[in-house]
Formats: C-alpha cells, sequence, structure tokens
C-alpha cells in the first residue's frame, strides 16, 4: 500500500486516525492500534512477507535483551553483535543480493548455478537498519534496552516510516511512544506537510518520471541527441529527489497527526555546492546511520593519515552504493561519489566560500552524471546514455522529441526546479514573521493546501502514471 494511492488516502488512513483519536483516553490503546494498522498495512498485498518483518523484530529485540545483560562481559558481547549483524545481513543478503552474487559467480567462472527468483520484500533495508541500530545502541548505552516486545515491534513496523524511511533511531521516538502529546496545532501542521509530500509526488515526480522513463527507454540504444539525453537526465533528477523527499514529507506529515515527531530528512540538496553538501542535505538518516554505525567506528576523517580516512571513505561509499540496490551501477555510482568527496576532503574544497556559482555548476554536474548511472538498468546502457549526453554517437543536438517533451512539461519543469530551492520555506516564514502580509497568507495558504490535495487527487482518481521507484531499496 502506497501513501500516494486511493486506498490509503480514502480507507486506511481516515479508519486508522479515525479509531486513534476515539481512543485517546489511553496511550496503551492507541499504540495496540498502530501496531496492528503497521502490520496490516505491511501485509497489504504482501501477507508472506510481514513474517520475515516479524521474525527480524523478534531477533533482534532478543539480541537487544543478550548485549544488554552481557554488555560488562566484552567477548561475549562482541560475540552477540557479531550474531546480530551475521543474522540481520544474512537475510537481507538473501532476499537483496544472492541472486546478484550468484550471477557474478556465472559470469566469471564455469560453475553454472541455478539463480533463484526471489522477490523482494518491501522496505527490508529499512526495517533490517532498524534493528541493528536498535541493538548497537542498546550495547553502546544510547538508550534503555525495551524489556517490552511490543514497543520493539512498534518502532519497526510503525507505518509512516516503514516503506522509504527516513531511518529512525530507537532513542529518537522511544519516549514518544509512551508519552507523545497530541494537539490541534500537531495535527494541523501534518495534514499540510503530507499534502505538500503528496503534490511532490503526484505532481511532480510522476510527472516527471513519464519523460525520463520514456527517455530513458529510448537513450540506452545510443540513437538520441544530446538535447533529449540531457532532458532526461534531468527529468530523472527531479523526480527521484520530489519522489524521495516527498515520501518524506508525507512519512513526517503523518507521524504528526499520531503525535510524533521525526527528524528532517531532505534539506534542499539541489542547492549544494560540493558532494559533500549534498550528501549532508540528501536523505538524512541514510547518511546518518552509516557515519555512527560505520564511518565513525572505523574512525571517521580523526585518524592518523589520510590514507586509513579515504580507505574509511572508501568502504562507507561502496556499502552506501550497494544498499540502493545489487547492481554494477549502484557500486558504480557509490563509486563515484566516494572520489569526489574524498578530493573535496583532500582539497579542503567544501570549506571554501568563492566562486559559488561555479562550485553549485560543479555539484550539480557531478550529481546529474551520478544519477544517469543510478538508474541505468546496467552499466552498458548507462554508457551508451551518457555518451548520448555528450553527443559521441554523432546524434546531433536538437530534435523534435526535445521540442514535444519541453512544451509539454515545460510547466512541471519550471515549478520542479523552483521548488528544489527554499521558496516554500521562505513563504513559510514570510507568513508567521510577516506581520505585513500575515493576513492574507493566512487565508491563502490553507486555500492552497486544498486546492493541491484536490488536484492530486483528480490525478490519482484518473490512475495518472504512479511508478514506485523504492524497489531496489
Amino acid at each position: 500500500m502506497l501513501f500516494s494511492s486511493v486506498i490509503f488516502l480514502f480507507y486506511f488512513l481516515p479508519l486508522v486516525l479515525g479509531l486513534y483519536y476515539i481512543l485517546r483516553f489511553s496511550i496503551t490503546a492507541k499504540n495496540m492500534l498502530l501496531l496492528v494498522a503497521s502490520l496490516f498495512f505491511y501485509a497489504w498485498g504482501e501477507p508472506w512477507f510481514v513474517l520475515i518483518m516479524l521474525a527480524s523484530i523478534c531477533f533482534n529485540y532478543i539480541f537487544a535483551l543478550l548485549v544488554d545483560k552481557f554488555r560488562e562481559r566484552r567477548n561475549a558481547a562482541y560475540t552477540i553483535i557479531t550474531l546480530m549483524l551475521i543474522v540481520n545481513l544474512g537475510m537481507l543478503f538473501v532476499f537483496k543480493y544472492m541472486a546478484f552474487a550468484l550471477r557474478i559467480v556465472n559470469e566469471n567462472t564455469s560453475f553454472g548455478l541455478n539463480i533463484p527468483n526471489i522477490a523482494l520484500p518491501l522496505g527490508i533495508s529499512f526495517f533490517t537498519f532498524h534493528g541493528i541500530s536498535y541493538v548497537i545502541d542498546v550495547y553502546r548505552g544510547h538508550g534503555a534496552v525495551q524489556k517490552n516486545l511490543f514497543y520493539v515491534a512498534l518502532y519497526i513496523s510503525f507505518f509512516p516510516q516503514l516503506v522509504a524511511g527516513p531511518i529512525l533511531r530507537y532513542n529518537t521516538i522511544a519516549d514518544q511512544m509512551v508519552n507523545r502529546k497530541e494537539s490541534w496545532d500537531k495535527f494541523a501542521l501534518g495534514c499540510c506537510r503530507f499534502i505538500v509530500g503528496l503534490g511532490k509526488k503526484v505532481l511532480l515526480s510522476n510527472s516527471m518520471a513519464i519523460v525520463a522513463d520514456h527517455i530513458f527507454s529510448m537513450g540506452g540504444t545510443s540513437d538520441i541527441p544530446a538535447s533529449l539525453a540531457w532532458l532526461g537526465a534531468i527529468a530523472y533528477t527531479l523526480q527521484i529527489y520530489f519522489d524521495f523527499s516527498g515520501y518524506s514529507d508525507m512519512a513526517i506529515g503523518l507521524a504528526l497527526m499520531f503525535g510524533f515527531k521525526f527528524e528532517e530528512n531532505f534539506r534542499y540538496p539541489y542547492i549544494s555546492r560540493s558532494i559533500t553538501e549534498f550528501w549532508r542535505r540528501w536523505h538524512i538518516s541514510l547518511g546518518t546511520w552509516f557515519k555512527e554505525y560505520v564511518y565513525f567506528p572505523l574512525g571517521g576523517s580523526r585518524v592518523t593519515n589520510k590514507d586509513k580516512m579515504i580507505r574509511n571513505l572508501l568502504i562507507v561509499w561502496g556499502l552506501t552504493g550497494v544498499w540502493h540496490g545489487a547492481e554494477w551501477t549502484f557500486v558504480v555510482w557509490g563509486l563515484i561519489n566516494f572520489a569526489f568527496i574524498a578530493l573535496e576532503k583532500i582539497s579542503n574544497f567544501d570549506k571554501g566560500t568563492r566562486f559559488n556559482p561555479l562550485r553549485h555548476l560543479y555539484a550539480m554536474f557531478i550529481v546529474v552524471i551520478g544519477w544517469v548511472i543510478f538508474r541505468s538498468p546496467d552499466l552498458i546502457q548507462a554508457g551508451n546514455y551518457l555518451g548520448n549526453m555528450f553527443g559521441l554517437y554523432g546524434n546531433g543536438f536538437w530534435s523534435e522529441t526535445t521540442w514535444m517533451f519541453l512544451k509539454e512539461y515545460a510547466l512541471f519543469f519550471i515549478l520542479g526546479i523552483l521548488f528544489c530551492m527554499p521558496i516554500a520555506t521562505r513563504m513559510n516564514k514570510l507568513m508567521v514573521d510577516g506581520a505585513r502580509f500575515s493576513k492574507p497568507l493566512e487565508l491563502v495558504y490553507p486555500v492552497t493546501i486544498i486546492v493541491l490535495f484536490l488536484v492530486c487527487v483528480s490525478y490519482l482518481v484518473k490512475g495518472t502514471y504512479n511508478p514506485f521507484i523504492y524497489f531496489n531499496f
């Protein structure tokens, strides 16, 4: 079940919200409702996969109890942590990477191994990372162990963050699970945030997806002009941003409706002036996860020499690439990010303040090239597409198809580029702080949100293109 689906918007969410506020007299009853609703949400369309998530919840609950009990016995604690990692990462490997690994073996040997067709459980990377961080945080003393399985289950399965994040640390919501308070302000803010996210997803991301999918389907065969290839790359750059940040907005908005507060996951990454800054603004919870549980334990940047820092960055970005999907394109995309971040750290590029427009162009150029590789089904098609972008196949620069897409989707490109910048944030600030405009904006803002919701619903009811970008995750 997706947030941007009719079944979620008009059946699941109203029912859960209605029951939730009927039960507002009891925090236990509200939490039980949220757990049941979350399991139902996950089981919708994939009923057997909920057993995998339940297994993940149970063994991480047990590992956390064990590591808490034996934390003073270092060898025993390390053994438990090691077993926990083997179980979690082993499960992730079986469902997400085994077919890829067997394919590599077959391509490089004559073994001819049978490659099983294993379906990928939705959100497995997210709930696996939640489980790992919970056990490690308990061991580090960054939060008390939870002795009630019910709360661990609610933390891992809570439906607003289950499918596409953000990745929450247990200690950030542990207290909220037992002490949160709902309010009208929170609910109204949550509704507005959810609708803004829905608009990003349904209007901008889905429209850009039509352009990107159409052009990428042609661009892998090295026969499209450069302008069309660049248009497809820019369309995908906008699609993935509005898709992912839209889902994060919807998750944050849903959490607020239920009285929870999630951390921000995106801070306008396309205004960055370096790749390092880009990753401080993009998918913040994933970057924080790798920093806290991989980069810092390796020594981070505070190591005795830069060789070790480069090694640490290579490990982190190799894993980040693989986390996004089981294909060489993701590995290469991760290594490209590693290479530029390493160069920026060695040269202190990220600390510079001069030539900001040129720095921004540099960052966006690398980001767009990276997204082309990320989006392509394999490295051969990625190479063909990049060749088209730089005119390596003599296909010319302009075409009628480029003009057709520009005419048809000009409004969405303009809005997409505008809303990549913090315009909405500044408008909100103007409304709150600017006494001169506060009265008119107080009227305009809710009307705009209502109209935005109605337009989104009209798109969904018409059954417009609504791809799901998180299957690889």
